[in-house]
């Protein structure tokens, strides 16, 4: 951070975030938290995750992909195989037009949790894309990919590389107003100008740039840390999640986060459940079965700590 510039966010805050508490944590929920726990830790050690992956496998699910396989759309995929169903896509403007992006909601007790999974923008739709945060009045932004990987492009740069110089597209002109460089994610504050109006957008970028290829990240920490600041830095819209297809990590960081929630409000929580809603709504959410049992890492971890604070 350069004199002047003021830092976004400090490690302490982090740490403090990572920590989560539910609002009660008498002796009854203390029990409760405990069973959970063994239970998650029994799956686990008896794989019985592979299984309820598998499970996952074989649900069929009925959904239309009409937009995505329209000739006139198909260049704005980065993947052939990875489409929008119809019943939930995100349609833009009065003519909605396409994007390969999905409305997901999670219904967790009385709560609704909501959230845009969407691809890592190609040249072609970072329009497209900047016309979607602005029509959801979406203001954060999680980016969980590098924009190249071992060599292959993951997601186009889409924002402003520096803080002179604002990224000018065909209906908005996007401004880098201040970042923040953390050894495993990177904020960034944008302003987003709209050409037509000059009504301004704020928007924070957070792109988590510590999730290797292939696998999963080598820290939980790092990534419960991050979830919970994206948590904490949402005021309005669905939370816009995407990594390079918007199916696999995307679909972790929003496990996560609804499980994380659940937590604190003492509710009860089912990973199978949060997995399979999810796919009701993009197909393909959490690819992999490492990515799966991940979930279920993520969760013990913030399990065991909250063991330690009795």
């Amino acid at each position: 951070v350069k004199q002047g510039e003021k830092k976004i966010v400090s490690e302490v805050e982090l740490d403090q975030l990572s920590q989560i508490r539910p609002l009660i944590f008498n002796l009854n929920e203390q029990a409760s938290i405990s069973d959970c726990l063994k239970m998650l830790k029994k799956k686990v050690a008896d794989f019985d995750f592979i299984q309820e992956f598998r499970e996952l496998e074989h649900i069929v699910l009925p959904g239309e992909f009409t937009s995505g396989i329209d000739p006139h759309n198909k260049e704005k995929n980065r993947y052939r195989d990875i489409l929008p169903y119809d019943s939930t896509r995100v349609a833009l403007g009065k003519n909605k037009d396409y994007i390969n992006a999905s409305y997901i909601r999670i219904v967790n007790f009385e709560e609704e949790y909501f959230y845009i999974a969407t691809q890592g923008p190609l040249p072609n739709t970072i329009d497209d894309f900047w016309l979607m945060v602005l029509e959801n009045n979406c203001n954060v932004i999680a980016m969980i990919t590098r924009e190249i990987e071992g060599g292959n492009v993951k997601c186009h740069h889409y924002w402003p590389y520096s803080l002179k110089e604002p990224l000018e597209l065909k209906h908005v002109r996007i401004f880098l107003e201040n970042h923040q460089i953390l050894k495993y994610f990177i904020i960034r504050m944008l302003q987003i100008v709209k050409k037509s109006t000059g009504a301004a957008h704020f928007v924070k970028h957070l792109q988590f740039t510590s999730w290797p290829d292939h696998g999963t990240p080598a820290s939980a920490d790092y990534f419960i840390k991050y979830v919970r600041y994206v948590r904490k830095s949402h005021v309005t819209g669905p939370v816009v999640v995407h990594c390079s297809a918007g199916v696999g990590r995307t679909g972790v960081f929003i496990c996560a986060d609804v499980v994380f929630c659940a937590i604190e409000k003492n509710y009860s929580f089912n990973i199978l459940n949060i997995v399979t809603q999810m796919r009701e709504q993009r197909y393909g959410m959490i690819q992999t079965k490492e990515q799966y049992q991940f979930c279920y890492t993520i969760v013990l971890e913030v399990l065991q700590k909250l063991q330690t604070l009795e």
